[in-house]
């Protein structure tokens, strides 16, 4: 009974611990743009996540060898969601992209997770989850909505990015959920980050950026991005994907963006207007809309 309540109070909790420090990588990645090719960077600091997993996984006596199909399910996810998703996003920011316009588009992930998680999965949808979905999407929109006016700033290229991490992020929380459940957590976040890990790295060896400056700022968001952001944030993600549907861990990805603008309000004095305030209040409800079972 006690392990039993122990576990719903961490299933309450999780979500919002989740979102605080998921929505703490995008300003780390302020500081590590400054100095670093992003790439290059994410390269590196998901190499030391995976050689620290791997230490962690034989440490508590658990195996890393993984069968065929699991091995496999792992590059997979680990390619979607930390090579084609980070990397895309990092890179668009990094190509001009505003990073209010990259979190609106990203945001389109819960509508298109949830939409074919209902053909793919089987997943019900209900109509207060469908108007919450929409109702948080509306939300991101007025948080981010000063963004629209730097659109002038956004490359094709940058565009075309964007869309790529969308479809890698969607990609990755449907395979999770459809073929992650016989993973072992710790064995294949390892593989996850070790893949995505070779193939940054691989392409930034022939693109020829691989540039880092080690100084005091970006070896503190080296180590929060690999701690926080990559090891806590995303077994944490990947937990709550096996406990719970894809529609309704998604939706928590709508609280990111808002999130963030409140992490830069108090880390960096940047004022909320009334309309982000409005838009804040819309993408929690929304969010809520989603979560009720």
């Amino acid at each position: 009974m006690r392990f039993s309540s122990r576990s719903r109070i961490l299933e309450s909790i999780a979500p919002w611990f989740f979102v605080v420090i998921w929505a703490s990588g995008f300003v780390v990645a302020k500081y590590a743009f400054k100095s670093s090719d992003v790439i290059f960077f994410l390269s590196i600091r998901l190499f030391i996540a995976s050689a620290i997993l791997a230490a962690i996984t034989k440490a508590l006596g658990h195996s890393l060898k993984l069968s065929r199909r699991d091995l496999l399910a792992s590059l997979a996810i680990g390619i979607a969601l930390h090579a084609v998703y980070l990397g895309g996003v990092w890179e668009a920011i990094a190509q001009g992209s505003p990073s209010g316009i990259a979190s609106v588009i990203t945001s389109l992930q819960p509508v298109l997770v949830s939409l074919i998680a209902v053909r793919l999965l089987g997943e019900a949808l209900t109509r207060a989850q469908l108007i919450g979905l929409f109702l948080g999407l509306a939300g991101v929109a007025l948080v981010l909505a000063p963004a629209f006016s730097r659109a002038g700033e956004m490359t094709l290229i940058a565009l075309l990015l964007l869309i790529g991490a969308l479809s890698g992020s969607t990609s990755a929380t449907l395979l999770q959920k459809k073929l992650g459940h016989s993973i072992p957590l710790l064995a294949g976040t390892t593989y996850q980050f070790l893949i995505a890990a070779i193939v940054l790295g691989a392409f930034s060896l022939l693109t020829g950026k691989t540039s880092i400056e080690w100084n005091l700022e970006s070896t503190l968001a080296m180590a929060w991005a690999v701690v926080v952001t990559s090891l806590i944030a995303i077994l944490l993600l990947l937990w709550m994907l096996t406990r719970g549907s894809a529609a309704r861990v998604s939706s928590l990805l709508y609280l990111v963006p808002p999130t963030t603008a409140i992490q830069a309000f108090i880390l960096f004095g940047e004022k909320l207007t009334p309309t982000a305030i409005i838009g804040i209040a819309m993408t929690a409800a929304g969010v809520a809309l989603v979560q009720k079972r």
